[in-house]
């Protein structure tokens, strides 16, 4: 288990009125689609999404700290908020880690900024991968969905010539959503390409 950082997060002003597409899309589609898909009698029952976190264990942090601070910067870049780095919780013999020593980073997306990554994410990111077909369903039991990607050089901020360093991301959507085919329905809507299986 792993701790934030103090860092303080990056407040950017959001323009009055401004409303993202994504969210757009959600108000004025799938609560209609959902609520048909699952006989939900009332806007409350529709599952929405409440925050996305995005996580990256950082191997070398423990040996060099710049590796995290490294790792940091390019999260917040990718996301548009500052990235805090997490902390080992207790001592570890066996892989050499002590309490405190900084492992990762991490980033938590609300609102405005989460809505404009799962755009970014779903027709900018995803489409860059080499032979994509979809991403595996993940779900947690829970209402949860949780996509591990290889390499964060699939996001535009990322310069490879700048940091040769390709690791890879854990991006969790948390949603109101009781069930895994709720979660699945949910995101699918808003257009995250699930892998179709055969029949």
């Amino acid at each position: 288990m792993a701790k934030k950082s103090s860092a303080p997060a990056v407040q950017v002003e959001v323009p009055a009125g401004y409303v993202p597409s994504l969210k757009k899309v959600y108000k004025e589609e799938i609560v209609e689609k959902l609520k048909k898909q699952f006989g939900y009698t009332t806007v409350m029952q529709v599952p929405r999404l409440v925050k996305i976190t995005i996580n990256e264990g950082v191997g070398g942090g423990t040996q060099d700290k710049k590796v995290v601070e490294e790792s940091a910067e390019e999260l917040s870049l990718i996301t548009g908020q500052k990235a805090v780095i997490t902390s080992s919780k207790k001592d570890v013999s066996n892989f050499k880690l002590r309490k405190g020593m900084p492992i990762g980073t991490k980033v938590t997306l609300r609102n405005v900024k989460m809505y404009e990554f799962l755009e970014k994410l779903i027709r900018v990111a995803l489409p860059r991968i080499r032979d994509f077909n979809g991403v595996a369903e993940n779900m947690d039991g829970q209402g949860n969905y949780t996509l591990g990607l290889k390499e964060q050089i699939i996001f535009p901020e990322i310069d490879i010539d700048k940091n040769p360093r390709i690791h890879g991301l854990e991006i969790t959507f948390v949603t109101t959503a009781n069930t895994d085919e709720e979660c699945h329905a949910l995101l699918a809507a808003f257009g995250l390409p699930f892998k179709k299986h055969n029949k």
